[in-house]
């Protein structure tokens, strides 16, 4: 099958937006190491620009357009960090960006948006209202819009992460993503297959926002329905050009419950020292679980950690570990 995006495109978006975004670290901690029973290296986009990695594909998206283009602006709909991301971009570009928000999204991804210049509209919390919105400042602006995952640009640059990962640890047996609208384990699977053809590519998702793991074991695209879980940056549907390419290449789908993910975050925050926001925590959580535990013992795991804007005065913790 011929994928949408392939190596050479992540390979020119990471050119193209490197002067735009941080080199992120990769940090361990021997102790999650032994709560796991694996050696794992976190790639730690909640350090990145704007606080995840979508300040990756939002930068190859911005950047890769004509002056002509760009100069009538962007449009995009997302809860938050997508959203932060484009504002951020259009704004190192010194072009306008108008962002559609569900009515409910974090306070602290507001505020970011805000910070950047961009123009806020807010919807109903769903995602028809959402494109709805989005069509009306298109049609009213001119201006071009950039999809959160559903994009070959965007897609292409979320894989620079796992590139810089596999320079920094070229021998991991396993990479472990979230999955939401897919962009982030899209761009995952297109680097990672290409750079080490043995590496596997495992994706989590909660429990209560599954549509990744139901349209991966159908066979055929099935949107997300009311979903449910405190990981409200996965709450999207898979996008389609996402789902070609993760059914093509994706090793397994992992789901967890939201117990778990709020375990997994306590744990990363207590043991590792690093601020995460709960859809980051999805794949720790994936490992935690004893099943993919007996499955990755002993083994080199990379763990993409990818954001850390989480409002800290509503911290959706447990008491206890």
């Amino acid at each position: 099958m011929t994928l949408s995006v392939d190596l050479a495109d992540v390979v020119e978006a990471h050119r193209r937006i490197r002067s735009h975004i941080h080199r992120t670290p990769v940090m361990t901690c021997r102790q999650l190491d032994q709560q796991v029973g694996t050696r794992l290296f976190f790639k730690c986009e909640n350090l990145q620009k704007a606080g995840a990695f979508k300040s990756r594909g939002a930068c190859n998206a911005v950047f890769s357009l004509s002056d002509e283009v760009a100069q009538r602006g962007f449009v995009t709909h997302s809860s938050g960090n997508h959203a932060a991301a484009l504002a951020r971009a259009a704004a190192r570009r010194g072009v306008s960006a108008q962002i559609v928000m569900p009515s409910n999204s974090s306070g602290v991804k507001i505020a970011a948006v805000k910070g950047y210049g961009a123009a806020i509209t807010f919807c109903e919390p769903n995602l028809p209202a959402r494109e709805a919105a989005a069509a009306e400042l298109l049609e009213a602006s001119g201006g071009t819009l950039i999809h959160p995952y559903d994009d070959e640009a965007i897609i292409a640059g979320q894989g620079t992460a796992a590139v810089e990962l596999l320079e920094e640890v070229p021998d991991l047996d396993l990479i472990v993503a979230p999955v939401g609208g897919g962009g982030l384990l899209a761009g995952t699977l297109i680097a990672a297959k290409a750079i080490q053809p043995a590496v596997q590519v495992i994706a989590v998702e909660p429990l209560g926002a599954d549509d990744a793991y139901r349209s991966w074991k159908s066979g055929t695209w099935v949107p997300s329905v009311a979903p449910q879980t405190v990981a409200d940056g996965l709450l999207t549907s898979l996008g389609t050009r996402n789902f070609a390419i993760i059914r093509e290449l994706v090793d397994d789908i992992w789901r967890v419950e939201d117990a778990v993910i709020l375990r997994a975050m306590q744990l990363i925050l207590e043991r590792a020292k690093l601020v995460v926001e709960p859809s980051a925590a999805v794949p720790l959580a994936g490992l935690l679980e004893p099943p993919a535990a007996a499955r990755t013992e002993g083994k080199r795991v990379g763990v993409l950690l990818s954001g850390g804007n989480v409002d800290l005065q509503r911290l959706p913790l447990p008491s206890t570990v």
